[in-house]
């Protein structure tokens, strides 16, 4: 996962200092020596770190600070802030035009990830109300057109291919006509890259910015390649001018130098990360969001987005009475809310958003595990579902043969999912815990917390 060597350092440093009661300049000098060693392991741009630190150190020394109640605290609240600025600020969008189309040119490097993320950007632009067209303008690498039309068939949007010109200019311009006279109002470019930055690279690009006056040039980079993708952000700004960046593979096991340095040293804003393989895994980069993650402080609004989106609320609203009619939750609505749950995506990526879990180290989630349950509630007879009590030793074997898992697996799900019948009981039973969800539902949370 992205940031995982350098949120684990860094909330080792904060536990530290989280309970101090009174900091000492030497207390603060040897914490800014462990951040900057775990932020020069990240593989974040030396001179950047150095500013860092030099930031924190002169705003920690302050009398206020070290004479206040909490200086712990401050001094993680002066952290958290200075990595709020270096990832940007603020959430940076997309400038849409008044008079549509907008047009969105991708650009970057062979084997970024431009062609996918051309579809998950559509996707989630589409979420948000708009109605883009994908475009073919790789005209050179084997099957990129197929690719995308491919793309573009699995999220059934639109894709616009000219696979009898070598004219990029001249196809994204028939692109335009198409999108102007379909209603598109968005106009998404999928650009050749290359290997390496070159100049006829750069020349192709160049011509199609002068022609076609895209309103958003976003150059994808892979943040697995650490200070090389920063390096070839700050050759494509200053070769083209970019106007954002689109992080891919921030779900890898990445060091996070790249999201870290590439505001700093372009001066461009990360406009979106890719945090998985799904064509719905991509998100608008929010700069505090990111920051608090990688502290360990959790991201409960993303969770709560995350759940607007792919949580049905007549389903949940209806789960939600049937299971007032029952005296216990059964395997149907168990299956029926791991299923909600799962849209929202992995597990283990959920689990890091919430406030101190990535400080408990024996918590280990593995998402295969949550599609042997699916098999096995799914290898079950409509009766054993809505009465676990059914499943006797014989079911149980047929269950396991049936779902391709073990007898023993079968029995460790069922007690799991007995202290889950335990733990909704006694939520039903609270009184406290009935007036405390009431009317409470995830945008009047999102509210609450925003405030």
């Amino acid at each position: 996962m992205a940031f995982e060597g350098l949120s684990a350092k860094l909330q080792e440093v904060t536990r530290k200092l989280r309970g101090k009661t009174r900091i000492t300049e030497s207390d603060l000098k040897e914490m800014l020596r462990e951040v900057k060693l775990a932020l020069l392991e990240a593989d974040v741009n030396y001179a950047i770190v150095k500013e860092f630190i030099n930031t924190i150190q002169e705003k920690a020394l302050g009398q206020d600070v070290l004479k206040s109640l909490t200086p712990g605290q401050q001094v993680i609240k002066i952290v958290k802030d200075e990595l709020v600025k270096l990832l940007g600020g603020t959430e940076s969008k997309i400038n849409f035009t008044p008079n549509p189309p907008t047009i969105i040119m991708l650009v970057g490097l062979q084997g970024s990830g431009k062609t996918t993320t051309a579809g998950k950007l559509a996707n989630l632009l589409r979420k948000q109300g708009k109605k883009p067209l994908l475009v073919a303008c790789d005209v050179y690498r084997p099957a990129a057109i197929k690719q995308l039309q491919v793309v573009g068939g699995q999220l059934n949007i639109p894709v616009y291919a000219n696979e009898n010109s070598k004219d990029v200019v001249k196809i994204a311009r028939q692109a335009i006509d198409v999108a102007i006279s379909k209603l598109n109002d968005v106009v998404i470019l999928d650009t050749a890259g290359r290997l390496h930055i070159d100049e006829e690279l750069m020349n192709e690009l160049k011509n199609v910015k002068a022609n076609v006056k895209p309103h958003e040039i976003l150059l994808v980079v892979d943040s697995m390649t650490g200070q090389d993708a920063v390096n070839v952000a700050k050759a494509f700004n200053e070769a083209l001018g970019i106007d954002g960046v689109v992080l891919t593979k921030l779900d890898g096991d990445t060091r996070g130098g790249a999201a870290i340095s590439v505001k700093k040293i372009t001066g461009r804003p990360i406009k979106f990360a890719a945090t998985g393989e799904k064509l719905s895994d991509i998100e608008v980069f929010y700069p505090d969001r990111m920051a608090s993650r990688i502290l360990g402080m959790g991201d409960v609004l993303s969770i709560i987005e995350k759940a607007e989106e792919a949580i049905d609320l007549e389903e949940a609203e209806k789960l939600e009475k049937q299971l007032k009619k029952k005296k216990d939750l059964d395997l149907d609505d168990y299956l029926t809310q791991l299923r909600q749950i799962k849209k929202m995506g992995s597990f283990s990526s959920l689990l890091k958003m919430i406030p101190g879990m990535n400080q408990l180290k024996d918590v280990k989630v593995d998402d295969k595990e949550f599609i042997r349950i699916e098999a096995m509630i799914s290898s079950m007879t409509k009766e054993e579902r809505r009465n676990p009590k059914l499943l006797n030793g014989n079911r149980r074997v047929r269950i396991a043969k049936g779902s391709g898992t073990s007898v023993q697996e079968i029995n460790k799900f069922m007690k799991s999912f007995e202290m889950t019948q335990k733990m909704m009981r006694q939520m039903k039973d609270s009184k406290n815990m009935r007036k405390m969800m009431k009317g409470m539902n995830p945008a009047d949370l999102k509210n609450m917390l925003k405030g």
